[in-house]
Parts: C-alpha cells; structure tokens; sequence
C-alpha cells in the first residue's frame, strides 16, 4: 500500500476493457461521466476516496523492480516506458486524472495472472450499483469448470451469441467493447434469463445434453428469423429484441416444445410451420399491441396476447377447413 500523485498512477497504469471480439480483458466499458463526477468530487475540501487497487502483471526485466528501504518501507520503481500496473479497482477513478497531481492511496498486488486479477474485481465489484451485470455472467463464464453443469442457460446463451449460424451471433452485449461493427439488440443477462426460463417449463435437461438444448433454442429462433426477416432486420421498430419481446418468445418456445406433436421431431422445420401459422399476423411493431409493457407483469400480458393470436388462427385455420 502507498501514495502518488493521481497523475503518475494515470501515467503507469491501463484499464484491461473486455474486447468482445476475442474474449480478453473483463472491465466494463468507460463512463466518462462516472469518471467526470469523480474528478470534480476529489478536488473539493474533506473529499476522500479508498485506495486505488492496482496489480504490477509480470513484465520484461528491468520495466519495474522493488527496492528496499528504512523501516520497513519499499519504493516501487518502474520505468517510463512501461504502463505494467492492471487497474483492478479505479478504471473511472484515473480515467480523467492524467493532469492532477492529487495524493491519493493506492494498494497493490504483484504478479496476478488475468485469471486471478478477474476473481479480485468480481469480489469487489459484485454488488456494485450500475456494474453489468452480463459482464459479471460473462467474467462467471470465464471462471467456471463446468459451465454447462452450473449454469445451462449461461451456457446456452454463450452459445448462441458465439454460434455463427445463430441470429444472435454478436449481437448480446456483454459490457465490453467491440470492433465488430454489429449493433448489440439486447443484453447478455436479458437473454439468459429468458433462456432459464424455457427450461424450468420444458425440462428438456431431463431427458437432454445441454448441447442437445442449445441447438433446439438455436432452431427456434432460426426459424423466428425466417418467419419474420423484416422484423428482425428493423430492431428498433418491433419487440423481438426488446426484453419484453425476449422473455415472451422464449415463453412460445416452451409452449411449441411441449405441444410437439408425437412422432414429430421439434427442430427448425418444426418451429418454422408452427411460428408460419400466427407470428407474420401478429403486430410486432413497437407502437403495437406490446407497446409500454414491462416487468414481470409486462411479461405475462404480452405472453397472454401473443397466445391470443395463436389462438385465433387456430381458429382461423380450422374454420376454413370446414
């Protein structure tokens, strides 16, 4: 633990942000108004802040050293050329610092591996108040021995943002940042938490691998994308990726795969004819029918109307047949 001036620890240090592409790193992207506040804060009388957290990674000879000194005191030298101290804990406290030269407390840890330096920010930052949490699921990913074991609708969901024949391929935001070019439609906790709750009703696991699992919600939205391409492609005009929309289709799913007729096979082919029958009727658009709905209860309404429909073409197709 030690002291130095808030604009050397700016100029030794970096933020390891999650890169979404390649799965490295794990903070969360930047807040420069976060950062900001802070910045402001710390510059009036009283203000305190608790020490900066830090870990010297390990880095070519020579780019930092120990040195001993009286009283039990040491001097942490590092050489210019180097920035070798990860910010475990003070990525929005320096982001805006780099000109103060404002004493502030500092600790340490010296030689973590990423792995270890990850567990260290999820201790500190696992309560935190506006921290994703689909980075948090995503760092749990990255720590877990057997994720599919642990947390299948984690997994599932890793997999269908990974998969590249999935429509949600890059597309669930995980809290890091991405090169990809492609625009996030929701986030990664969203998801997973639609995901668990298609298999609490259908407990598919049961009788399933978890593998098996993935590719049937794999075909459901495959088969979602072929029925509604238009939808798809205009995000920000319909629900489909909108919460509300998430939550209630993975509620149809569960309802397609219990109602799979016996002696059909409940794959893409299946979802497509079953979806074909209600979905290109319904009014997905944002100003629709699932306009305003939220929350749990949001949830069931949009649920009980999307079921309406179904119902009604039901009703629709038979009646015809007559």
């Amino acid at each position: 633990m030690g002291f130095a001036p808030a604009s050397l620890l700016h100029s030794l240090s970096f933020a390891d942000v999650l890169n979404e592409d390649t799965s490295r790193g794990y903070q969360r992207r930047i807040n420069s108004q976060h950062s900001l506040d802070f910045r402001r804060y710390i510059q009036q009388s009283g203000s305190s802040t608790i020490p900066l957290t830090f870990n010297l990674r390990p880095q070519p000879a020579g780019a930092w050293h120990i040195e001993q000194g009286n009283s039990g005191c040491v001097t942490l030298a590092i050489s210019a050329d180097h920035k070798p101290m990860a910010q475990v804990d003070c990525q929005h406290r320096l982001a805006h610092m780099e000109d103060l030269d404002i004493e502030l407390p500092f600790m340490c840890f010296i030689g973590l591996t990423e792995r270890e330096e990850m567990e260290v920010f999820n201790v500190i930052n696992g309560k935190a108040r506006g921290l994703s949490s689909s980075l948090l699921d995503f760092h749990d990913a990255q720590l877990a021995t057997d994720l599919g074991a642990d947390r299948p609708e984690l997994y599932i969901s890793l997999f269908m943002r990974r998969e590249a024949t999935s429509p949600w391929h890059n597309q669930l935001d995980l809290g890091g940042t991405t090169t990809s070019g492609m625009g996030r439609r929701a986030s990664l906790r969203t998801f997973q938490k639609a995901v668990h709750q298609f298999l609490n009703r259908t407990k598919v696991l049961d009788a399933r691998s978890i593998d098996d699992a993935a590719h049937l919600i794999l075909d459901f939205w495959g088969a979602l994308v072929t029925v509604l391409p238009e939808q798809w492609q205009n995000p920000r005009k319909h629900m489909l990726t909108k919460g509300v929309g998430v939550y209630a289709l993975m509620e149809i799913a569960a309802d397609l795969f219990v109602e799979t007729p016996k002696g059909r096979v409940c794959d893409r082919k299946y979802f497509v004819t079953a979806l074909s029958d209600f979905a290109p009727d319904f009014d997905w658009e944002t100003r629709g029918p699932l306009k305003g709905l939220g929350g749990q209860g949001g949830v069931k309404k949009a649920v009980e109307l999307i079921r309406a429909a179904r119902r009604t073409s039901r009703l629709r197709v038979v009646g015809n047949g007559k």
